[in-house]
């Protein structure tokens, strides 16, 4: 038996010191990138409690429209939710479809496809968005509204006048609904493919169909990342300014429930990239106001989709 020698280590630092440093490195600007991010976030948001901090003091008198901060910004937030949830009501059940036919049903090439396109939709801009709306979507709905005044016209949902246009707060809902669906696809797909194998081979075993196998293994494992993606989105809707403001026939100030009429609430953001441009003052101080209004709202939600989604990172299929 021969006994060989190891090679001799060449001078120089061991390689676990160079490890170690490197580490070190990595580590330390890493720490450096995420102390970063929190400073900007805070700095935005002391910039807008300083800028607007004048129209919270100021008298009611002195805001645009005469009932103070809070009967401003009541109309803008109600319409910034009401057209985002209109979104996720649509949008959540056809991403989910969508991901669950690309994940376990479609062939694996069109599934490749199918999920390439999806994701695309992500990258348009939103301004193209807004022209498409505007151009193919509003008049495509003009006959949908008016046989809906017509026939459900006892639900204050329709209740109507028609709009003529087409530009009303159903039209901007169903398109940001087209604007997050990629978001909450994107994310079911990973979700939905991370299912426990162990859980999906033991199910058919028993003889589940493939569809009591989503619903049985599939389904309940990714309900917090559906959840996830669905409030992710939400923060993207909340927050979409230019495609709001080409589609949506907007009247300032009011509260209605009513989807179909040319009489709209605006949302917060298209109404800042509306008036921005043109207010000085205490309008401008109301704006930014309005925008640390939007800020909180859709920092929770994101906060609130994290923890969702956090809430699964210990899970394991054989556990």
């Amino acid at each position: 038996m021969t006994i060989t020698s190891a090679p001799p280590e060449r001078p120089g630092r061991p390689p676990a010191t160079r490890r170690r440093r490197g580490d070190r490195l990595f580590a330390g600007s890493t720490t450096g990138a995420g102390i970063v991010i929190l400073l900007v976030l805070a700095g935005v948001a002391a910039f807008l409690l300083v800028e607007a901090w004048p129209a919270v003091t100021a008298p009611a008198d002195e805001i645009a429209g005469g009932e103070g901060l809070r009967g401003y910004i009541g109309p803008l937030l109600f319409g910034t939710l009401l057209a985002a949830v209109i979104a996720l009501v649509v949008a959540t059940p056809l991403a989910v479809a969508i991901a669950l036919y690309i994940t376990y049903y479609a062939p694996r090439r069109l599934a490749a496809v199918m999920g390439y396109v999806i994701d695309l939709l992500a990258a348009i801009p939103s301004v193209v968005y807004g022209f498409w709306g505007i151009a193919t979507l509003a008049p495509a709905l003009v006959p949908f509204y008016t046989w809906a005044e017509e026939h459900l016209g006892f639900i204050p949902l329709f209740a109507g006048p028609a709009s003529p246009t087409g530009r009303t707060m159903l039209t901007a809902g169903l398109m940001l609904a087209v604007m997050i669906l990629p978001i909450i696809s994107a994310l079911s797909r990973e979700v939905f493919s991370q299912a426990p194998a162990l859980h999906r081979e033991a199910a058919l075993a028993l003889g589940a169909t493939r569809w009591e196998m989503i619903r049985i293994a599939v389904l309940p494992y990714g309900k917090s990342g559906v959840i996830g993606g669905a409030m992710l989105g939400l923060g993207r809707a909340l927050g979409e300014t230019l495609a709001i403001a080409i589609v949506l026939s907007a009247t300032g100030g009011i509260v209605t429930f009513n989807l179909i009429s040319s009489t709209n609430p605006s949302t917060i953001a298209a109404n800042i990239a509306l008036q921005f441009p043109e207010s000085t003052g205490l309008d401008v101080n109301t704006l930014i106001a309005s925008g640390l209004a939007l800020f909180v709202i859709t920092l929770a939600v994101n906060m609130l989709a994290r923890w969702i989604v956090n809430r699964r990172a210990d899970f394991s299929g054989a556990n």
